[in-house]
């Protein structure tokens, strides 16, 4: 029986989760991939709240492409703003079952420089 590209995506996701949690101390920071745009959201997992999110489809980053590493960095920069004005400096980085490869290690490369530490 073969398994859609989705299918196997939200399996290897599941068994991230599985080991990974975000904390007040240490949230978690989930990024989410399509062809066209990515998107990042800080989550503290104890409380069930999203502390801060970017996304490559606010009106601020509609001149760059989400599709590509350069919208990548430029959604991973405002998040990092975001996350220092919320007075978050160390993360736990969820990839979401998307391959550490392309925009998402560009995106985790981008929060790094930025100052996150993870």
């Amino acid at each position: 029986m073969a398994r859609t590209t989705l299918e196997l995506r939200k399996r290897r996701h599941k068994r991230i989760r599985k080991n990974l949690s975000g904390t007040a101390a240490r949230p978690r920071v989930a990024v989410s991939r399509t062809n066209k745009h990515i998107s990042a959201q800080i989550i503290d997992d104890v409380a069930g709240v999203t502390l801060c999110a970017s996304s490559s489809v606010e009106a601020a980053l509609k001149s760059t492409s989400g599709g590509n590493i350069d919208g990548a960095k430029a959604v991973a920069q405002q998040l990092a703003d975001r996350a220092k004005a919320a007075g978050i400096t160390t993360v736990v980085f969820d990839r979401g079952g998307f391959d550490y490869h392309g925009r998402v290690a560009a995106f985790a490369d981008t929060l790094r420089a930025a100052g996150l530490e993870f």
